[in-house]
């Protein structure tokens, strides 16, 4: 049997659906998590002339992703808005362009290569930790310091010094306003008098000038360097006649890096963070393995497989608050027929734009029976009771668009909470509520988090 996008439920659509688009726009996964408990798996919703189409069951996000990803292209408004940022990298060009781009860039991003950043990763880590003190600590300030000190060392060889703190928030400046321009159908000159305009410009103005300066010194140095930039700079298309990456966009993917490198981790390590506060005796056997494995070393590759209870915390945070939690969203080159779970065919139209929300699969209880809500890393160790169903736990996306920098992100992660660990314990604040999730273009607590930090 088949049926149609237009036999689909969906929620009322007043004011041709723009009462929608402004819900949409003050609570975004409170929206789509009212229409999937009253709608469904599958929820039709059009925006004037914009039909869009939400997914919220496992095995539809992976036929979708997977077996039509010849059909899909990035969702045209998320990719104008994230190009003012990052350019023309592999975020968000489509077609051969994409192709080449990531055939070129997976060369730097295998585990092996990846691996070999371990050692300036834990350097990041041990400079910013030996300089902080016991007390009442602001996580997001410190993770972001962390992870723009990795990114720095391993994408230049070095820290960037003085400027890390002006560049971290430069990369929170942009994602803020980046997800306020998604819901305009038009992005307005940046030189208006507008609000966020001129914060807008100062960020991106910064970190432009931080990036161009470091790659024009190794251009005219010509110096030769194992370093991210060093291996974009000799990477080779070999499909291709050995072409290298232009100028431009060598710059670009170094801005992709130098933004998404440093933001997603951060928000993982810091909602991390507060659940281990949560949860001491979580947090007491991480710390214990940790002791066990490292005795006060610092953490390399070989380490990580024999840290299982670290990663499962890690993971696990991951999957409660997952850094990108929305706009997973993809555009319909032509028309499809989707087979959906029920052995009925769904006829979607061309151009339906179609929405997966990870916040919402990672949740839901079908898929997460013993407390979906609930802080549970035990879910990802060897042997588990519940086994994980395919496409439920999607933090770094599905399909050939998977993030490139997933190997990276998880080994800087695990090196990062290890040494914190390795040195304090974390505890909730007295009277402090708990965080509110707040949607960027990622997922962080609203104000900010503070912990106490007590010397182990």
């Amino acid at each position: 049997m088949q049926i149609h996008y237009d036999d689909l439920p969906g929620p009322e659509t007043r004011w041709f659906g723009l009462s929608n688009l402004l819900a949409m726009s003050r609570d975004y996964l409170g929206l789509l998590e009212r229409h999937q408990r009253e709608h469904g798996d599958l929820v039709r919703l059009q925006i004037v002339n914009e039909r869009t189409l939400d997914l919220f069951h496992p095995e539809l996000v992976r036929r979708l992703l997977i077996d039509h990803a010849d059909d899909l292209i990035r969702w045209e408004r998320g990719t104008e808005v994230f190009a003012e940022s990052v350019g023309q990298s592999v975020l968000v060009t489509e077609g051969p362009t994409w192709q080449r781009q990531r055939r070129m860039l997976m060369q730097a991003f295998t585990p092996k290569k990846v691996a070999g950043y371990a050692a300036q990763m834990a350097e990041a880590g041990e400079a910013g930790l030996a300089q902080l003190q016991a007390g009442v600590t602001a996580m997001d300030a410190l993770f972001s310091q962390l992870t723009m000190d990795v990114i720095s060392r391993t994408l230049f060889s070095r820290p960037i010094g003085a400027n890390t703190n002006e560049a971290a928030a430069a990369v929170q400046k942009l994602s803020e306003i980046g997800l306020r321009e998604m819901f305009w159908p038009m992005t307005l000159p940046d030189w208006l008098p507008l609000p966020g305009k001129a914060a807008k410009r100062r960020a991106l103005r910064l970190l432009n000038g931080l990036l161009n300066e470091r790659i024009d010194e190794r251009r005219r140095s010509g110096e030769v360097r194992t370093d991210l930039l060093g291996m974009l700079l000799a990477l080779r298309d070999d499909e291709a006649g050995g072409g290298a990456l232009t100028e431009r966009e060598v710059f670009d993917q170094c801005m992709l890096s130098f933004q998404a490198g440093h933001e997603t981790s951060a928000t993982a390590l810091l909602w991390w963070s507060w659940l281990m506060a949560r949860h001491p005796a979580a947090q007491k056997r991480a710390a214990e393995e940790i002791d066990s494995r490292l005795q006060g070393r610092a953490p390399g590759t070989d380490d990580l497989a024999h840290l299982p209870w670290l990663g499962a915390t890690l993971k696990e945070a991951m999957r409660l608050y997952p850094p990108a939690a929305a706009l997973l969203t993809r555009r319909l080159k032509r028309e499809i027929e989707l087979q959906l779970t029920d052995g009925r065919t769904l006829r979607l139209p061309a151009r339906t734009m179609v929405r997966v929300t990870p916040w919402l699969l990672q949740r839901d209880p079908r898929w997460w029976p013993r407390g979906p809500d609930e802080f549970r890393p035990e879910r990802f160790l060897p042997g588990a009771p519940d086994e994980i169903a395919r496409g439920a736990y999607i933090p770094f996306g599905l399909g050939p668009r998977v993030c490139l920098g997933q190997h990276f992100a998880l080994l800087e992660m695990n090196i990062l909470a290890a040494q914190l660990l390795q040195r304090f314990s974390l505890q909730p604040l007295d009277g402090e509520a708990e965080p509110v999730p707040r949607l960027a273009v990622t997922l962080r607590p609203a104000g900010g988090l503070r912990l106490r930090l007590e010397t182990r």
